[in-house]
């Protein structure tokens, strides 16, 4: 993704950043603590997707603010998705303190936390799920497939916010809207984000090779015009 990171330098500025740092550490941290300190244990908290929906909207309000109108999320989707993968096993080590742990089940592979109970292992889920995708991802890429290439970063919206609203009903946070907790919410969010700017990025691209097709095709002929 090397030419991604040197495309996004050149259409941004040092602002792109500090807005994208700034409004994922902002998301993170009032997603976390909304919904812990709903829940039955009070406690300011942090949230990966809290994160990513900071920067989003900082993101956003940046690049309104200076014209840019193409994706710049490109170059983040793989270290996104493998740091999910990854970080979700790091949850799971770290037991019932970490509070992402799922609720109680007696399905065969239930985890034992250290209390006696068998509970879903939601971050294996997690993890399997951003790995699957970081597969698909990486073998659009390899085929230059223009979905990854241009649309990667709204497809990862989509697929993260999916898989993990089904999640989200193995958890025992506390419902804020029917049920619903805070991250079902943000879930939704995003998902309706990722697939109204795919979708737009799609029709954008095809109304360009339908102009391309139907540009005249220019080669010398016997009065030199295009034929």
């Amino acid at each position: 993704m090397r030419a991604a990171t040197a495309h996004l330098a050149t259409i941004t500025g040092p602002g792109y950043f500090i807005s994208l740092a700034l409004g994922a550490a902002a998301g993170a941290w009032l997603a976390g603590s909304l919904n812990t300190l709903n829940g039955m244990r009070p406690t300011l908290s942090h949230s990966v997707l809290g994160a990513l929906a900071g920067a989003i909207v900082a993101v956003e309000i940046y690049k309104a603010a200076r014209g840019i109108k193409e994706s710049t999320g490109a170059a983040f989707v793989g270290a996104f998705a493998l740091g999910v993968a990854v970080g979700r096993w790091g949850c799971l080590f770290a037991g019932l303190p970490d509070f992402t742990y799922g609720t109680p089940t007696h399905l065969p592979w239930a985890v034992d936390l250290g209390d006696g109970v068998g509970r879903h292992p939601v971050q294996i889920y997690e993890s399997v799920s951003m790995i699957v995708f970081l597969a698909v991802w990486l073998w659009g890429l390899g085929v230059r497939a223009s979905w990854a290439l241009r649309r990667g970063f709204y497809a990862l919206c989509v697929w993260y916010g999916a898989q993990r609203f089904v999640w989200e009903f193995l958890k025992p946070y506390a419902h804020v809207v029917g049920p619903f907790n805070v991250f079902h919410l943000l879930c939704a969010g995003l998902v309706a984000y990722g697939l109204v700017f795919y979708l737009r990025d799609l029709a954008g691209e095809r109304r360009g090779d339908r102009a391309t097709q139907g540009r005249a095709l220019s080669f010398p002929g016997p009065d030199h015009e295009p034929v």
